[in-house]
């Protein structure tokens, strides 16, 4: 393999115009690769990942605090999403090749040959996030599903890993080129201003972020105001409610207070699908019962500084909101992060729905006590965009219905009986959701749909069979599913 030891990182303004300048000769080359070229070099860089653990694990575990089975686990899910990636690059129906021949006799009148398929936008900025050190850093789900999509990768590291990021750098990009990819195909910048001058260099196609609602908006504003304006898909924020019927209150409370405590407090409450929001009956044990799962919960050090001050912030501010009490755990910002849970009752969040339901990301969360099961629907409708949404109950409770139609307006996953922290990897997921849950309510960034993103349609009108891209030729060269004449192959 390619040496691993030093990445290539730009910084200064030179050689961020350097690093654009190849990946915009790389994108190029990517449009022309062959699904089985994406999906060979998708597999090197996921084989290369599981070469590197031991040297990865390690120094995640320095930079980040995680301890290391929770980071073993996430650089499997690293890995084996590359590799889903490669499945559906080489299956090839994210291509949406569709034909249409000539016809005279059309419905509407004589209609030409048409055909269409989805493109690649062309280099792509992915900003790193801190909380998933690997599955939504370097090499995690936006760099993957964009290269699947045939898009170089402009990586903006995340200072919060530095060692991590450089290292993973190195090691992918070493893999991607041993196996075949151009010279530009991955890129690695540092530092904030490299960043803001990324997004609005005219060689960048699309942004992609994970991080906080102030810098994603910073991006994605910066993204809207370019002379030629280009999508951003921002994740920025999520409180996850969690709604328990009546029913299941009653019928269940040891284990819903439980699966929430666990959910809540795991990995220091940094998942941005923490359950931040529980609704329960007034009269309800639960509150009681999770301050006792709760109690045996330690606290443990936050990823970063950066993280840790926000925390303490938005702790200081929603505990210090006159209708909120402290039911567990400490509100002081200045004091070592632990489980802390806070109370309040549905008409107070009613009456001030934007503080009551903001993110306070971090081993916190805001239970809410509700009079009766309209007040479930009524804290719904005031809800902004979400991730997730939680309905704890049973099918024979009558609110659920109009609770689950309200919650899916408003999330991206709306979950039954379980709870949000687990993302699966998959074709199927969803996780995205109305702003400013995210800044691409049609979008999500986990699961094979997220290459989705990175492609454009174009129709090609009566171009010559030897002019046309080989999914839209009639001999398919390719051998991926068509759609001709109306009839899926």
């Amino acid at each position: 393999m390619t040496d691993i030891a030093e990445p290539r990182v730009a910084a200064s303004p030179e050689q961020l115009d350097e690093a654009l300048a190849v990946a915009a000769t790389a994108a190029r080359v990517l449009a022309d690769s062959t699904p089985q070229q994406r999906a060979a070099w998708l597999r090197a860089a996921a084989d290369a990942l599981d070469a590197d653990a031991e040297q990865l694990l390690p120094l995640a575990q320095e930079e980040t605090h995680l301890p290391v089975p929770r980071l073993t686990g996430e650089l499997k899910r690293t890995t084996f999403q590359l590799r889903l990636f490669a499945d559906e690059v080489e299956d090839g129906a994210f291509l949406h090749a569709v034909i249409d021949h000539a016809d005279p006799g059309w419905g509407m009148g004589p209609r030409p040959d048409l055909r269409r398929m989805q493109r690649p936008l062309g280099p792509v900025a992915v900003w790193a996030a801190s909380n998933f050190p690997f599955a939504f850093s370097t090499a995690g789900g936006d760099t993957a599903s964009a290269l699947a999509a045939g898009c170089p990768v402009v990586l903006v590291g995340h200072p919060g890993h530095p060692g991590l990021t450089r290292r993973t750098a190195a090691v992918l990009t070493a893999a991607l080129l041993d196996a075949g990819a151009p010279e530009g195909v991955f890129a690695l910048v540092e530092g904030q201003e490299a960043g803001r001058a990324l997004i609005q260099d005219p060689r960048i196609a699309a942004g992609a972020f994970t991080g906080s609602l102030r810098g994603g908006r910073a991006l994605f504003d910066l993204a809207s105001a370019r002379e030629v304006p280009i999508p951003f898909y921002g994740e920025l924020g999520s409180v996850n409610p969690a709604f328990v019927t009546e029913g299941a209150a009653a019928a269940r409370p040891q284990e819903v207070a439980k699966g929430f405590a666990a959910s809540m407090a795991l990995g220091v409450g940094q998942f941005c699908t923490k359950p931040g929001l529980l609704l329960v009956p007034a009269d309800s044990e639960i509150p009681s019962l999770v301050v006792q799962e709760l109690g045996a919960a330690a606290g443990a050090p936050m990823l970063n500084d950066r993280i840790r001050s926000g925390y303490g912030e938005a702790l200081r501010t929603m505990a210090g909101h006159e209708v909120v009490s402290v039911l567990a755990g400490s509100a002081d910002p200045d004091a070592d992060p632990e489980p802390t849970l806070l109370r309040t009752s549905a008409a107070e969040v009613l009456a001030d729905p934007h503080a009551l339901t903001a993110e306070v990301f971090g081993p916190a969360a805001l239970v809410v006590e509700y009079a009766d099961e309209e007040q479930l629907l009524d804290v719904a409708r005031v809800l902004e965009g979400q991730l997730t949404a939680t309905v704890q109950g049973d099918e024979e409770d009558a609110v659920v219905p109009p609770l689950l139609d309200l919650l899916a307006e408003r999330a991206g996953r709306v979950l039954w009986n379980g709870w949000p922290t687990g993302v699966s990897v998959t074709f199927a997921q969803q996780h995205g959701g109305p702003y400013p849950a995210t800044t691409a309510v049609g979008t999500t960034s986990v699961g094979t749909a997220a290459i989705e993103r990175f492609l454009r349609p174009v129709a090609y009108q009566d171009v010559p069979q030897s002019l046309l891209p080989e999914p839209l030729q009639d001999a398919n060269p390719w051998g991926v599913p068509q759609r001709v004449d109306g009839v899926r192959s």
